[in-house]
């Protein structure tokens, strides 16, 4: 008799065609773009998706320091940082970080949906944020991301 049970094939590192895109963050909601980013960089995406292999790909994210938050959150959320000192606890504002560093908001935010351990580590390298609309990426010729939602 034959049997009728698909075989799971694991994709291997040197298989892997990661491609690049460019999503553009203005308008957007910073949790919603997070967790489209961390989905596009893990590989989810993928027919051949494999959890222990970085098989995602390349994400830049224009525009930073235009992303949006809903509600009181511009004002009340806040990043913790312990330097490991007695004392040592350092708390920055979103809207501080969106004024300074605008490109640290989405990149905590997508590297906090990304996996706890060195292969999240690697996965979250593929992600290349600009506080701008310029990257300096063209040689990869990425192909344009639109995602439809926004923070209204």
């Amino acid at each position: 008799m034959e049997s009728s049970a698909k075989i799971t094939k694991s994709i291997r590192e040197q298989d892997v065609q990661a491609k690049w895109h460019v999503v553009d963050a203005e308008g957007l909601t910073l949790g919603r773009l997070a967790s489209q980013v961390a989905y596009l960089i893990r590989g989810k995406h993928k027919p051949d998706f494999t959890p222990h292999v970085d098989c995602g790909d390349f994400v830049i994210v224009l525009n930073a320091a235009k992303i949006r938050v809903k509600g009181k959150r511009e004002e009340q959320k806040e990043y913790f940082h312990y330097t490991g000192y007695p004392g040592g606890d350092r708390f920055r504002s979103f809207k501080d970080l969106v004024k300074n560093k605008p490109e640290e908001v989405i990149e905590l935010a997508v590297k906090g949906m990304l996996p706890k351990n060195s292969l999240g580590r690697k996965m979250g390298k593929k992600l290349k944020v600009y506080a701008g609309p310029e990257h300096p990426h063209a040689a990869q010729e990425p192909t344009e991301l639109k995602l439809s939602y926004s923070a209204e």
